[in-house]
């Protein structure tokens, strides 16, 4: 479906949902003045929510209706409206508006009180709990390397598995290299030398994400004691599987009212949540488990609405009781504990640690210092570094226009020139067809257009087959052919496949097309074509859909022109994609306009965990 027909299709279900309220204020006896209000309001929320923010501010209803309210008196008019409830007193009200503004769609409101909740009861009734001394040791054991590295100096990842073992939630951020898995491998070790039979579970929003996780502990593993990694966790799970996903309806079996059996979860990719799945999914851990969210608040926000683990994750700073424990756990001088500065309230005091020492970028990368530019807004720095880059990893091709210039174009076809090259050498290996593959990705914002995904796909598409000119290509006629890699768009649980999940199409022993998914030690798994779910070309991907893929090398291609899309998590989140070398191609305008452009996504999670505060001191 193209990004218009999308838009249009919200635009009809928002101006829908608009009139019904219009009808049911009426139906209350409130004023016409009020009834209409309250229709514009519930457009422009339902348009937010569809946008990805959580609410709307008064403000932005004023402006919509564009006849001099202001936002006082649209407040009025929606509590006159017989259709708009308070946190107080909301009952069954379509929306809800709160002190400070905010605008809610009812079950927008309810999923941020409800983790709220459920994160800030855990925290508020947590005691730090005895440690062992031979824990200590353990934990001090695990990372004497990084110690001797380090010196005096603060070991982050030893204190992120010491505030695990020492809390019911802790929050993990880091950008790529800054060793998360090897965090998390650890902290899997001390709680099971702490508890032999610790029930843990891994998760991901994604199978892809997923399935990268379950590997990465397993390589990350190897230097543990053999009895710790035959307990470790042998696999991971999308979010909805390990809920349970019922087949109608969209319910999970796992719930707050049937928890989940675990001790401990551990959820990877956690900046993909959308503030939905991951209140349902707090709400099925039980009270006693610890839960560790693991992910990049400099990254992109989920799809869906929230930006909930950029929320979670805003104040690391910690209290000096909790440095006191920290500093005796890990056997380190408390006064090395200094913890950066917050960038909002969060409501998770003590349980917030920033990973920010880059264990696979050089201090002097190129990938890694156009990363630093662009999270810190500076467009100059992060231009004038891909103009002047002598490190070898980083190109720029001002290119804006509305077509891709030949030299973008080669830039691309070049791209995949290793994975056209493994096929023509043995085009039924899929080990090395699908290593080459994996190499190299062109990255797009947006999927329409002659710089999106699908104009880039078809681009692709048709140099390959007419360069590798393979005997069993069927032809134009048909959209398969070897060679063709295919991403999976909907999970399909039956067989076993996930959304973002990548094969490679290769001939069976008969010659009939099918498609290979790579399956860890067990190989590769052949499926056909005609059963596959909703797939398609994977030489080029959006942004989004990469995110917790890396790759050796990335081409980003951003539009012609500055549209929503284009953020300074967008360019950031592309540009951490690759290991070794990122090309992007784009006009100057478009490229400082998107640095300059922080996410804003209106949500207020953080009120609710302050209005729990104040209720837990009065109360």
């Amino acid at each position: 479906m193209s990004t218009d027909t999308t838009v249009f299709s919200s635009r009809v279900l928002a101006d829908g949902f608009a009139d019904r309220i219009r009808r049911w204020s009426r139906d209350t006896g409130a004023p016409e003045s009020a009834a209409r209000v309250a229709q514009r309001a519930a457009f422009v929320v339902s348009m937010a929510t569809l946008d990805g923010n959580v609410c709307t501010d008064l403000s932005d209803i004023a402006a919509a209706l564009n006849d001099g309210s202001d936002a006082e008196t649209v407040r009025q008019r929606l509590l006159e409206s017989g259709v708009t409830g308070q946190p107080e007193s909301r009952g069954a009200m379509p929306l809800i508006l709160d002190q400070d503004g905010r605008l809610y769609l009812h079950r927008y409101f309810d999923y941020e009180c409800r983790l709220a909740r459920g994160l800030a009861g855990r925290h508020a009734t947590q005691t730090a709990p005895e440690i062992p001394a031979s824990l200590g040791a353990r934990l001090t054991s695990l990372f004497a390397d990084n110690q001797a590295a380090l010196g005096d100096a603060a070991d982050w990842q030893q204190i992120a598995v010491a505030m695990a073992l020492l809390g019911k939630v802790t929050i993990i951020s880091g950008g790529p290299g800054t060793g998360k898995t090897t965090t998390v491998v650890s902290l899997l070790a001390c709680l099971l030398e702490q508890d032999p039979d610790c029930r843990i579970a891994m998760a991901a929003p994604t199978g892809k994400a997923a399935a990268r996780m379950t590997e990465a502990v397993r390589l990350r593993a190897s230097h543990l004691p053999t009895e710790i990694q035959a307990r470790l966790p042998t696999e991971s799970y999308t979010i909805h599987r390990l809920l349970g996903v019922m087949p109608t309806g969209g319910r999970f079996r796992h719930h707050a009212g049937n928890r989940l059996a675990i001790d401990a979860l551990v959820v990877d990719e956690a900046s993909m949540l959308d503030l939905a799945l991951a209140t349902r999914l707090i709400e099925a851990v039980p009270d006693d488990a610890r839960i560790i969210l693991l992910g990049d608040k400099d990254q992109l926000a989920a799809v869906e609405s929230g930006a909930v683990f950029a929320e979670l994750s805003a104040d690391p700073s910690l209290s000096k009781a909790r440095i006191d424990q920290i500093a005796s756990l890990c056997a380190m001088p408390g006064a090395a504990i200094q913890t950066p500065k917050p960038v909002a309230q969060s409501g998770l005091q003590d349980q917030v640690v920033w990973l920010t020492r880059n264990f696979r970028f050089a201090s002097d990368s190129g990938i890694g210092q156009l990363a630093a530019d662009i999270n810190s807004g500076d467009s100059a720095g992060a231009i004038a570094r891909l103009r002047s880059d002598t490190s070898g990893t980083l190109q720029w091709l001002d290119d804006g226009g509305s077509v891709p210039r030949d030299e973008s174009v080669q830039a691309i076809l070049a791209g995949y020139a290793g994975y056209l090259d493994a096929l023509r050498a043995d085009g039924r290996n899929p080990d090395s067809a699908t290593a080459a593959f994996a190499r190299f990705r062109t990255l797009c914002a947006v999927r329409d257009g002659a710089r999106g995904v699908d104009a880039i796909n078809r681009l692709v598409s048709k140099h390959f087959r007419s360069a590798l000119k393979h005997p069993l290509d069927p032809g134009e006629q048909s959209e398969w052919y070897p060679g063709r890699p295919v991403m999976v768009l909907r999970n399909d649980y039956v067989l076993k496949l996930f959304n973002g999940d990548i094969g490679i199409v290769m001939p069976d022993a008969s010659g009939a097309l099918m498609v290979l998914f790579p399956e860890g030690d067990a190989g590769f798994r052949a499926v056909a074509p005609v059963r596959l779910p909703a797939h398609e070309t994977a030489f080029a991907m959006t942004v989004h859909k990469s995110q917790g893929s890396e790759f050796d090398q990335v081409l980003v291609l951003l539009p012609e022109d500055h549209n929503p899309v284009l953020t300074r998590e967008l360019v950031y989140t592309a540009v951490t994609r690759a290991r070794m070398r990122v090309t992007l191609v784009s006009g100057a305008a478009v490229l400082e306009k998107a640095i300059q452009t922080p996410t804003r996504r209106l949500s207020g999670l953080p009120a609710r965990f302050e209005e729990l505060q104040i209720d837990n001191e009065t109360g």
